[in-house]
């Protein structure tokens, strides 16, 4: 069974805690912002967000709420390979954050060209983005895992900078084959598959024979993305990090 996690003092309610309402009702937050939710609530959500996402893939609410209610296999596999493997299991453990409040952006753009934490600086200013913008898991039922879902979309900036990628929709088609390739995540398989039908003929073809290929190639000779302990590594040189991964120069 799992147990109710409360991080915040239950509220009485005609004689009747938070906490005590939750479990008539047989929902038990798991962590801050969770909304416990049924296997039909699950597959009515996943169909209206993966509308929505297809309709308007800048929809990042609509992205997120499709990753969390279709990976329900995906999400225990990279989990587990985490577990196996020393870094990514010291990143279980501590849990790092990346966002503005974690970042020493001074320090990092000080750093010197060339290197993880100038060049992730350099992706967030040259396409006006922020780490902050990362949506925080609600519908992951299993506190564990929505870490795991909180950390693949704070580095997803990080794969960005790593396969040199923009934030474009032809940049994010690429980052999407890479991560469906890397994580089995349906909602990065479904982005790879039909984003391509918003681009042009002429990027479609660059696409299909250049990026894409470069892509999975790419995804499926790197070893896990989220064990990587990206924090410890803003010194290390995106061209050596790419090497030690397993990530192909860019084309």
């Amino acid at each position: 069974g799992r147990t109710c996690v409360s991080h915040s003092e239950p509220r009485a309610r005609d004689g009747h805690s938070q906490e005590e309402e939750e479990e008539e009702e047989g929902c038990y937050r798991l962590y801050p912002g969770h909304i416990p939710t049924s296997p039909l609530q699950k597959a009515l959500l996943a169909a209206g967000s993966a509308v929505m996402a297809l309709y308007d893939p800048y929809r990042h609410d609509m992205v997120a709420v499709l990753g969390e209610t279709t990976g329900c296999l995906a999400l225990p596999n990279l989990r587990d390979k985490m577990k196996h493997h020393p870094e990514g299991y010291r990143i279980l453990q501590e849990r790092p954050r990346i966002r503005l409040s974690t970042l020493d952006m001074t320090r990092l753009r000080g750093l010197p060209d060339g290197t993880l934490g100038r060049e992730y600086v350099r992706f967030l200013e040259d396409n006006k983005v922020s780490p902050d913008t990362r949506m925080p898991p609600k519908f992951v039922d299993d506190e564990e895992l929505a870490y795991v879902i909180q950390r693949y979309r704070e580095v997803h900036d990080m794969m960005h900078t790593l396969l040199g990628m923009p934030t474009n929709m032809l940049g994010e088609v690429v980052v999407k084959w890479f991560e469906a390739v890397q994580t089995g995540l349906p909602m990065c398989v479904l982005g790879a598959a039909f984003g391509p039908i918003h681009l042009s003929a002429r990027k479609l073809q660059v696409l299909a024979t250049e990026l894409v290929p470069w892509a999975i190639r790419s995804g499926l000779n790197a070893s896990c993305i989220l064990n990587v302990y990206y924090e410890q590594r803003w010194e290390q040189s995106v061209e050596s990090l790419r090497e030690e991964i397993g990530i192909f120069p860019p084309p």
